[in-house]
Order: structure tokens, then C-alpha cells, then sequence
């Protein structure tokens, strides 16, 4: 892959069966605030939907690298038999309260921005350094707040959730550093990947779209999922920065029964 500007930010998205209506944007989807009774099924019906995107990319990646080494075709295999058993539980969570697929509309950018990246390497450093490894952010919340409401059956399938993608966003760390001690110039496309990530995901998301994106590092999870004590303080000040803002509690309260 030559280093410069990607050609395009999205590749085509994925299948989807005609239950589900597929959006562009996130303001064109059903974005209820927290006090919403549909808060929480529209929220375990993205987010089912979101780990089959994870699962497809993860699979699509062990397509189009067939001659990537063995442990790391077998790390991605793992990856998709979790993500497909989260789907599922996103998917009875969703139906227990009254839910059912395809009842809200759906976005597939996460698929659409990691695959059209074109090496391994950039694909694991935003689906799995990035995209997942803020979910450990969203996921160590998540059980906090399932507990205070007293729900122990949600809370501990997202403690199922987050050890499952603390070793995703581990084993990627891992190939990662590895790639850049045999090939430092990797570091370029890696800055080339993140750059056409961050600005692929402005677009879909828009600024109201990041406004409830303020949970704090789960510092824990982060050092477990291999990132070293120095990356882990860096990103618990930015969330505290954020955190800072004045939007941050009007935030935190349109997500509190999510």
C-alpha cells in the first residue's frame, strides 16, 4: 500500500436483509434521549447490529489477507465467534423488552471505514486499537450503570463483554508492535489510517453524534488490552478534558437509563 492520501474514505457497506432500513448519518437514525421509553431497545438494537459489523470486518480481513501468519488468522477467527455470540445477546436483550430486529434503523460505518483500508495492520489499528478499544470505555460504564439500576443479568453479560474485547484490542496491540519493531516506516500508514478513520467517522456522526462520547478510560481495562501505563494516561486525561466540558452532564443525563 503507498503512503499518501487514501483514495476513499468508505468502502461498500455490508449485506443487510430487508428488515433493516441502512442510514448514512447519524442524525437520520432514531436517536432517543435517555429518558425515552425506547432508550435501551434502540440502544441493544445498534449496538447487535454493530457487532455483526465488527464480526463481517474481522472476517472480510481474514479473506483479504490469506497469507498473514497463522496465529493472527486464528486471533481474527476468535474475534468473530465473539462478536457473533454478542450479537446474539444484544439480540435477546433486545427482544426480552419488547424489541425486534429491524425496528430501527442501522449504521454500518465501522465496516465501511475499516475496510477500505488497504494492509492488516491499519485494519487492527482502528477496529480493534481504536473502535473497540473505546467500547472498553463504553462497556466498563455500562456495568457500573446496570448495576446501580439493579439490572445484575445485563451487567454481567457486558463483564462477559468487555474481558472478550480487552483480549481484541490485546492480541491487536500486540501484531501492532510487533509490525513496527521489524518495519518502523509502518508508522506512516498507521498516521495515514487514523487520519482517513477520524475523518470518515466526522462525517457520519456529526457533531451531535460524539456529544454522549464522554466516558471515562477504563484505565484497568486499557492496561489489561496492552497498552502501555503512559497511552492509559493519556487517554484518562482526555476523557477528563472532556468530562470538563459543560455539555458533559447534560450528556451524561440523556444517557442515564441507557
Amino acid at each position: 500500500m503507498t503512503v499518501g492520501r487514501p483514495q476513499r474514505l468508505f468502502a461498500a457497506g455490508p449485506a443487510r436483509d430487508p428488515r433493516f432500513v441502512v442510514k448514512e448519518h447519524w442524525v437520520e437514525c432514531d436517536n432517543f434521549p435517555g429518558h425515552h421509553p425506547l432508550h435501551l431497545v434502540q440502544f441493544f438494537h445498534r449496538q447487535m447490529n454493530e457487532e455483526v459489523d465488527s464480526l463481517e470486518a474481522s472476517a472480510q480481513s481474514i479473506a483479504d489477507f490469506p497469507d498473514a501468519p497463522w496465529e493472527l488468522r486464528l486471533a481474527l477467527a476468535r474475534q468473530c465467534a465473539d462478536e457473533t455470540r454478542h450479537a446474539r445477546a444484544f439480540r435477546a436483550h433486545l427482544e426480552r423488552r419488547g424489541g425486534r430486529v429491524g425496528q430501527f434503523p442501522v449504521l454500518n460505518f465501522q465496516y465501511r471505514i475499516i475496510t477500505a483500508l488497504g494492509d492488516l495492520v491499519s485494519r487492527l489499528l482502528i477496529q480493534n486499537r481504536s473502535f473497540e478499544a473505546g467500547g472498553l470505555d463504553a462497556i466498563a460504564y455500562g456495568v457500573g450503570e446496570a448495576r446501580t439500576r439493579g439490572d445484575t443479568e445485563l451487567a454481567e453479560f457486558y463483564e462477559a463483554q468487555l474481558a472478550d474485547e480487552i483480549a481484541h484490542v490485546r492480541f491487536a496491540n500486540a501484531w501492532i508492535r510487533r509490525t513496527l519493531k521489524d518495519d518502523p516506516r509502518t508508522v506512516l500508514r498507521m498516521g495515514q489510517a487514523l487520519s482517513a478513520a477520524a475523518e470518515a467517522f466526522r462525517i457520519v456522526m456529526g457533531r451531535d453524534g460524539t456529544a454522549d462520547a464522554d466516558y471515562p478510560a477504563a484505565v484497568q481495562a486499557r492496561l489489561e488490552a496492552g497498552f502501555t501505563a503512559e497511552e492509559v494516561r493519556v487517554a484518562a486525561d482526555l476523557a477528563a478534558t472532556v468530562h470538563a466540558v459543560p455539555s458533559a452532564a447534560s450528556s451524561a443525563d440523556r444517557r442515564a437509563a441507557g
